[in-house]
């Protein structure tokens, strides 16, 4: 059995923030030695797969500062404190796009920044839509943009589509619809 476990000496926050939080943590490592990890908490979030009633998948357009650039997205967002990732999944789907679902179904659960943060996220299907209305953030600009499955595979191999959840959720709802 490998032996790869690193083991946290210390720990102090660095940032405390509405969102996330950075840590820096001194470890030893599997050699004896000591290093340091700096890393960001996260309270995980859920992807939803929307299969809007004419059968197309809801992609939303929304600006991403960090990026400077508008992404091609499912919708998400964050698990709101001792939340249940599945009624996350049922506020986030009405919060943007305005459709509740009737069948929230879990699909998978991925690690997206392994490498600084300790995010998770749960991807669902949502079937059986019907429409209500948003209710977005006051700070929160979105687009819905029906797509058929296909163009939004064809988007993930072009490059079109490039934020990872989404593509992660796309070729699961590709795998889980055909």
């Amino acid at each position: 059995m490998s032996s790869l476990k690193e083991t946290r000496l210390s720990t102090e926050r660095i940032y405390k923030g509405k969102l996330l939080d950075v840590w820096k943590d001194k470890v030893e490592l599997p050699d004896g030695k000591s290093s340091y990890r700096e890393f960001i908490k996260h309270p995980g979030a859920v992807v939803i797969i929307p299969v809007l009633p004419d059968g197309k998948i809801g992609l939303i357009r929304q600006y991403r500062y960090p990026m400077g650039m508008e992404q091609i997205e499912l919708p998400a967002g964050k698990l709101d404190e001792s939340e249940p990732h599945l009624v996350t999944a049922g506020r986030e789907l009405e919060e943007e796009i305005g459709y509740k679902a009737g069948s929230l179904t879990e699909v998978t659960e991925i690690h997206p920044c392994i490498g600084y943060s300790d995010e998770r996220m749960w991807i669902y299907l949502a079937e059986q839509l019907k429409v209500t209305k948003t209710n977005t953030d006051q700070d929160e600009f979105i687009e819905l943009m029906p797509t058929e499955l296909e163009e939004a595979v064809e988007m993930v191999w072009s490059g079109k589509i490039t934020d990872v959840k989404t593509i992660i959720g796309i070729l699961w709802a590709h795998r889980l619809l055909h």
